[in-house]
């Protein structure tokens, strides 16, 4: 009886799981094929190479004609539609406030569609001014980048804090900020103001635009497409000095936008830099149950991404236009954005900033490629990444703009 009652321990004990000790993904076979689904995709990330990878080898004409392709590629996959005979915005409410005058408007981009921001115009406008559209992150919501009370009760977050305020940041410098939701979020969520609050359900839209062939991201930046296009259209508005800020999530926007628009000024990344495709094929480590992770949701997935470009790639096509990252990553790819500043002729345009945490050079790690098989939070320590610190970094920013702004009016 003790014997069978060894014997069954043993047994159970050889069968327990141990996510860690399947993190790397590896073939048993002597041609290295794989019988696992999962392990034939790995495999197949590993062998892609996006078509517009940036390469510091590139000569300066090289690098424009790289460009050019980008751009179009970004394009393409995005699927913008051309959209004519909508109605013009329309002003819903204007409203002083200590120092600036706040407005919301409602446009509409689709026929189907009606969507609003808002805008915070600096009191004692003497002339055209700087426009810059802020983007908010993940949860957040125009309302809270602008200082103002949550449209609905279970929206309510912190609310005028330099670390949210975005908008206010800006019209406290005299220029004019324009506000705007993500798609399903906010005053364009669904049913969330009733249960969720914040924690809006960006996956259901983004499972219908895949379901129609679109994806998030397109029609998200298809929706801030259109407010810069009002932006360049309004008279307080210097069209010539146009800013996109991007925090969190809105860096996605920002990066669309970049591409596809060469008119726009600069540009505020307030986030890591990061490569999605790498970042997908090391962090394999599954959980409790086998299942292996992947990165982000699907309101990230956009058909044809990593066979053009990766995150790098596209903030590097950005140059030479201005250009702040606040929150750093892994100094291999931020390397990529500065030759990119250098090729097109101007590194004085770009500023790279490190979550305080990692701003000494000495407490950073340094790896050009990171090792397969690890975990979440292993992955973010390896690309400096302080997830206590990521908010709008209104401290680094805005000096940045000042000095910016100020150069290129002279």
């Amino acid at each position: 009886m003790f014997c069978c009652l060894t014997l069954n321990a043993r047994s159970q004990q050889s069968n327990t799981f141990v996510p860690s000790e399947h993190g790397l993904i590896k073939s048993d076979r002597e041609d290295g094929r794989f019988i696992s689904s999962r392990r034939v995709l790995q495999a197949m990330l590993k062998h892609t190479e996006p078509k517009y990878a940036f390469k510091p080898t590139f000569s300066p004409a090289e690098f424009k004609k790289w460009q050019t392709g980008l751009r179009q590629a970004m394009k393409d996959i995005m699927f913008h539609p051309n959209i004519k005979n909508q109605p013009v915005p329309k002003l819903l409410k204007s409203e002083p406030r200590e120092g600036y005058t706040i407005e919301k408007w409602e446009f509409y981009p689709l026929p189907e569609c009606v969507s609003t921001f808002l805008v915070m115009i600096p009191d004692n406008l003497q002339k055209k001014v700087p426009g810059v559209i802020c983007i908010p992150g993940s949860g957040g919501t125009k309302e809270r980048l602008a200082g103002e009370p949550p449209i609905e009760p279970k929206f309510a977050s912190n609310y005028h804090s330099d670390k949210i305020d975005m908008g206010l940041s800006y019209v406290n410098m005299g220029l004019i900020a324009v506000i705007v939701d993500h798609a399903a979020a906010g005053e364009a969520a669904d049913l969330e103001k009733y249960t969720l609050g914040t924690g809006f359900h960006y996956d259901g839209t983004a499972r219908y635009l895949l379901e129609l062939g679109w994806s998030y991201l397109g029609y998200d930046s298809f929706l801030h497409a259109q407010v810069i296009k009002w932006m360049k259209q309004d008279q307080r508005i210097n069209k010539e000095r146009l800013v996109v800020s991007g925090f969190s999530l809105g860096t996605e926007s920002l990066m669309v936008l970049a591409s596809i628009d060469p008119s726009i000024y600069a540009f505020v990344y307030n986030d890591f830099l990061c490569n999605t495709l790498e970042r997908t094929i090391v962090m394999t480590e599954p959980d409790k149950n086998g299942i292996r992770p992947f990165p982000n949701t699907i309101r990230h997935l956009i058909p044809n991404f990593w066979n053009n470009f990766n995150f790098p790639d596209i903030v590097a096509a950005i140059a030479p236009r201005p250009l702040i990252l606040t929150e750093g990553g892994l100094d291999r790819d931020l390397n990529l954005v500065r030759r990119a500043y250098e090729l097109a002729g101007h590194p004085e345009n770009l500023e790279i900033h490190h979550y305080p945490k990692f701003s000494d050079p000495r407490s950073r790690i340094d790896l050009n490629a990171l090792p397969e098989g690890i975990n979440r939070d292993q992955y973010y320590d390896l690309v400096n990444v302080d997830r206590t610190s990521h908010y709008f970094k209104a401290v680094t920013i805005i000096p940045w703009l000042k000095k910016l702004l100020q150069r290129d009016s002279q």
